[in-house]
């Protein structure tokens, strides 16, 4: 995942990248032996045939127990063993086998946000109040580990663990039982996959990684404090964004699996990924938060090479909610990743905060950017100038952007320096380096407008528009001895229309499944403050500024608790609806929300999904879209998996016909056609979760060049009648080829209005 932070992490997060494997002859690698659901209920007796299954393979039971790394038997049924090629063929066909597939690598995709959606502690009508904060609900976090001695993860105020909760505070090196308590309640590290995929051990004496749960890149920390994080007054970072820190679900539990790893080339497998899904399912974690995906192209949900869809489906048939990123690379069309039905897929939105910085010319013009970096300024005028005056060599442009090496160390010295960005890829942190190391003192960085903001560390550094960077460089060609001054970031809140949604978030439509709309719902993801691990000789403040839809996931997660501790017997399907159906699609000041990409448009469900989650409107959404296993089955059939691949994924007798309505039909709170061929009829049904006696009537808002009829157009609920299901007929009333258009279904009863978005093309052949 592309994103895009603050470059104070170790690691650079990016939108998972799928490295393939191509195993030479006779060379053994870890294959995944996938069974689908577990035919036993016994742990050992499912281990105990992966062993006889892998020991008629290899010969002999000393040979599966030196090749199996793990047995999956507690969520499903598989193993992960090191095979050769052949010998993968050849168990491929042993009967139970689902897939055999090799091992791949991934890598991973507050103080205001809360308040910002409305879940402020001090009101007593709020979700947050009505949830008692998530008490007695656990959140499974699958990243890349946590600090434990974190403030956020203190257990001040927090109930017993609950009695539902069968996981291990696992020990290893830097961290014992001691380290878990009444929030971080368990901790797991899953590191074979990722060890025999990088054929090198893991360096711990300088600090590349740690062979433990905790964190050593900071992204499991941040996003686990996001989602449930306690309270900690006066959490900044370097003074900034100050005030209280807590997760959306302060008083919920916390069980973090780490996959993630650092050394090497780092990464995420699936072997280790699988397993954590299958240790968090036997553990009782209530909610997943997975802030990693598959990147483009996407593999189909029954391959098992999309581990986070094998193992979220089997944690959703468990009644476990699985939230994941959308992915960072927007704002292109059909980026969106972790597309699976059952998943809620979440986008990445701005809040009302920034930290606007003040830059004064010689001429008294002040100019505004933003930057998060507080120190080491000079606070006094020095001269400045544009990169390109300086360039080491003037036959190419390279010391436009500042890229490293191409600046004059004799004119930089003592100068701020303004640097134009010629291409996304282009950074203020690299340019930062390539000045301070020519010897200049201050950056100001123009780049297209883009979200997430960086700290420099180095030297002072600020981000500005084109716009901006132009009039500086006019002022720079200007003045016969141009000086600036760069002032000290302010946190400024409640001034800036938002929310936006990022540029970076993943857009749909999904490639691998057009019928189903992502991302779902959109949630802050762009400069979240939260807790970090310790950096540098001082050791920072322990809480860092991110951006991503890595931080937009657990938001969505906490979200998730709160609800589920207050309608404890909601399916995951019916989280997502009422996420979905009350969410907003109007900003602070009453506008539509806006998509930050290169239209800078109004934001469609492609960008958003139903729309900004609102979580006090979600606690009482009035109806809800119900979804049950069997449901998904008829789905996957329908897009054309056969009976065997459906079958092993879902352990039922699927007997698959492809029937395009069952694709159309998945009773998801939205309606995706992206081949409306004249006509076609889509089937739903809500349940009333409402007052028993209720009646609601359709309100149509149909996609330009479509037309929509309702079938009934009033659902009416009694005791006896609590599910209502209905139709709706779409008609073309053109005849031009287009792109997709949108709408929307509204039913509405004197206090709920329940929304799901519409995307429709049509075409004619």
């Amino acid at each position: 995942m592309d994103t895009k932070l603050n470059l104070f992490v170790v690691l650079t997060l990016v939108s998972i990248q799928f490295l393939s494997t191509f195993p030479k002859a006779a060379v053994s690698n870890v294959h995944i032996v996938y069974m689908g659901e577990k035919e036993n209920e016994d742990p050992t007796v499912t281990k105990m045939f992966h062993y006889k299954m892998l020991s008629d393979l290899l010969g002999s039971k000393e040979a599966a127990k030196s090749s199996m790394l793990y047995s999956y038997k507690h969520g499903f049924s598989g193993f992960a063993a090191r095979l050769t090629d052949s010998q993968a063929k050849e168990i491929e066909a042993f009967p139970g086998v689902v897939q055999v597939i090799p091992n791949q690598v991934h890598k991973f995709h507050t103080t205001r946000s809360w308040d910002f959606m409305g879940l402020n502690d001090h009101s007593t009508t709020n979700l947050l109040t009505k949830s008692n904060m998530g008490e007695g609900i656990i959140i499974g976090v699958i990243d890349s580990g946590v600090w434990p001695e974190s403030e956020s993860f203190n257990d001040r105020g927090m109930n017993p663990i609950p009695p539902h909760w069968k996981g291990i505070c696992q020990e290893g090196q830097l961290f014992n039982s001691s380290n878990c308590n009444k929030k971080l309640i368990g901790a797991r590290w899953f590191v074979k996959g990722i060890l025999d995929q990088s054929q090198t051990p893991i360096n711990i004496s300088n600090g590349e990684d740690i062979l433990s749960a905790r964190d050593s890149s900071g992204h499991g920390t941040h996003t686990a404090s996001i989602a449930a994080g306690n309270f900690v007054v006066n959490a900044n970072y370097e003074g900034l964004a100050a005030g209280l820190a807590r997760g959306g679900a302060p008083r919920a539990h916390l069980a973090v699996y780490k996959v993630c790893w650092s050394f090497g080339h780092g990464g995420c497998t699936d072997a280790d990924l699988l397993k954590a899904f299958d240790k968090a399912i036997q553990d009782g974690v209530d909610i997943l938060s997975v802030s990693i995906g598959i990147s483009i192209p996407l593999f189909s949900y029954a391959d098992q090479r999309n581990s986070i869809a094998i193992g979220s489906f089997h944690a959703t048939a468990k009644g476990i909610t699985v939230a994941c990123s959308a992915g960072n690379d927007g704002p292109t069309a059909m980026t969106v990743e972790n597309t699976a039905p059952w998943i809620i897929t979440v986008a990445a939105t701005t809040i009302d905060r920034a930290f606007p910085t003040a830059i004064t010319l010689g001429n008294n013009l002040t100019l505004w950017g933003q930057s998060v970096d507080t120190r080491m300024h000079n606070h006094g005028f020095t001269g400045i100038t544009f990169s390109d005056r300086i360039a080491l060599n003037d036959s190419d442009d390279s010391a436009l952007g500042c890229k490293r090496g191409s600046l004059n160390a004799t004119l930089a010295a003592g100068q701020i320096i303004l640097c134009f960005s010629q291409s996304s890829t282009q950074n203020i942190f690299s340019a930062a380096i390539s000045v301070a190391e020519a010897g200049g003192v201050g950056l100001i960085f123009a780049q297209y407008r883009s979200d997430g903001l960086e700290s420099c560390h180095y030297i002072p550094c600020i981000k500005v528009d084109y716009e901006v960077g132009t009039q500086i460089l006019s002022y720079i060609r200007k003045a016969r001895s141009p000086i600036a001054k760069l002032g000290i970031p302010k946190t400024i809140i409640g001034k800036w229309v938002s929310p936006k949604v990022a540029d970076f978030s993943g857009r749909g439509p999904s490639s691998i499944s057009p019928t189903v709309l992502k991302p779902d719902i959109a949630a802050p993801g762009v400069d979240i403050i939260a807790a970090y691990i310790p950096f540098g000789a001082e050791k920072s403040s322990g809480f860092a500024l991110l951006s991503g839809t890595s931080m937009s996931c657990p938001h969505i997660a906490g979200i998730t608790a709160l609800i589920k501790s207050v309608h404890k017997n909601w399916s995951p399907a019916a989280i997502r609806s009422a996420l979905v159906t009350t969410a907003s699609q109007k900003g602070t000041d009453g506008s539509n929300i806006a998509e930050e990409g290169s239209t800078r448009k109004v934001a469609d469900p492609f960008d958003m999904g139903g729309g900004v989650v609102n979580p006090n409107r979600a606690i009482d959404p009035g109806l809800i879209y119900d979804i049950e296993t069997n449901d998904y089955v008829k789905f996957l059939c329908g897009t054309g998996f056969s009976s065997k691949s459906v079958s092993g994924l879902t352990q039922t007798k699927a007997n698959c016909t492809k029937n395009r309505l069952n694709e159309l039909n998945l009773n998801l709170p939205s309606i995706t056609i992206p081949y409306l061929k004249r006509k076609v009829t889509v089937s739903r049904k809500v349940t009333n979760v409402g007052p028993v006696q209720s009646t609601y009537k359709a309100v149509v808002e149909a996609p330009q060049g479509v037309k929509m009829k309702v079938e009934p157009q009033i659902l009416r609920f009694n005791k006896t009648t609590q599910i209502v299901p209905f139709k709706v007929t779409f008609f073309t009333t053109g005849k031009v080829y287009g792109d997709y258009r949108f709408g929307r279904l509204i039913w509405r009863d004197p206090k709920h209005t329940v929304t799901i978005p519409i995307s429709m093309r049509a075409i004619f052949v």
